[in-house]
């Protein structure tokens, strides 16, 4: 067995209460396929509340065996239905020693990545997805993540390069504009729409300092930073995140649905100076130990 570190790793005790349960199940569930397993996203990060995900990733040897995902399945089913609202709210993904330490997909729009087995919030069950197969989840689970159970982090995940996290990004960015504007519709709920917002905060974030914040504090930069007649929307943006549950069953407000899609734009325009040669330059300033 792999050494626990679950005495407090949250400042939660209830949540810690669930992680317990969560990684000494997975273990016993795993065995020797067991490497690690650890808190990303917002926890890792530092900037969470009782409305965030519990994101997480585990690293195992070698893919799940359909013995074990049966034996994972059931687990997962058992542990959602644990008295805790967390118990609902986990998020995360089971990812080979391979997979994790190396880029196995490109920046190209079109490439590939591996599914891998993943628990999306208020699910119960596994999926095949690659969610979690990102640069993004790479870097914060190794410069921020914390050990739930396992080997430092740092000694399973290779350093992302900046430049490419940038380009990673920027693909996101772009891509995912595309998608709203082909379709706007599927952010137009109280939910989906300020969830826009931070996002494109948050991205534009990791392009100008070349690390991954959470969305609170890029949504604080952005309103420090970008141009002023951004601020009210993204003040918004931050006080809609109670009651996600709620908010998704409820239109957006009509002038910020409209100024959430002109933001988006903004963000494109502003997107258009990350060119190679501007990220390079960032990077080096900032990250030379990588040139």
């Amino acid at each position: 067995m792999n050494p626990v570190n679950l005495t407090h790793p949250t400042p939660d005790i209830e949540l810690n209460w669930v992680l317990r349960e969560l990684v000494n199940s997975i273990q016993a569930v795993l065995g020797d396929n067991f490497i690690g397993a650890y808190l990303q996203g917002s926890f890792a990060l530092g900037d969470w509340d009782t409305f965030s995900d519990v994101d997480f990733v585990v690293a195992i040897e070698h893919e799940v065996s359909e013995a074990h995902l049966a034996a994972l399945q059931a687990m997962h089913a058992r542990i959602y239905m644990l008295e805790s609202h967390w118990a609902m709210h986990l998020e995360g993904s089971y990812i080979p020693r391979e997979i994790l330490r190396h880029k196995e997909f490109l920046r190209r729009a079109d490439s590939v990545r591996t599914p891998l087995q993943y628990l999306d919030n208020t699910f119960s069950r596994l999926v095949l997805s690659d969610h979690d197969n990102t640069l993004v989840v790479r870097w914060v689970t190794r410069e921020r993540g914390i050990i739930l159970a396992g080997p430092d982090p740092k000694i399973l995940i290779d350093p992302v390069p900046p430049d490419d996290l940038c380009q990673e990004v920027l693909a996101i960015l772009r891509n995912w504009a595309e998608q709203i504007f082909a379709d706007p519709a599927q952010i137009n709920n109280r939910f989906y729409q300020p969830y826009a917002v931070l996002s494109y905060c948050r991205m534009l974030y990791t392009l100008h300092t070349v690390t991954v914040g959470s969305k609170p504090a890029a949504a604080r930069w952005a309103q420090e930073t970008l141009e002023a007649r951004w601020r009210d929307l993204i003040q918004r943006a931050r006080d809609e995140r109670a009651y996600p549950s709620l908010r998704v069953r409820q239109p957006a407000d009509a002038e910020d649905f409209k100024r959430t899609l002109e933001f988006i734009a903004y963000a494109l325009e502003v997107s258009r100076e990350w060119d190679a040669d501007a990220i390079q330059s960032i990077v080096y300033a900032e990250n030379t130990d990588f040139i």
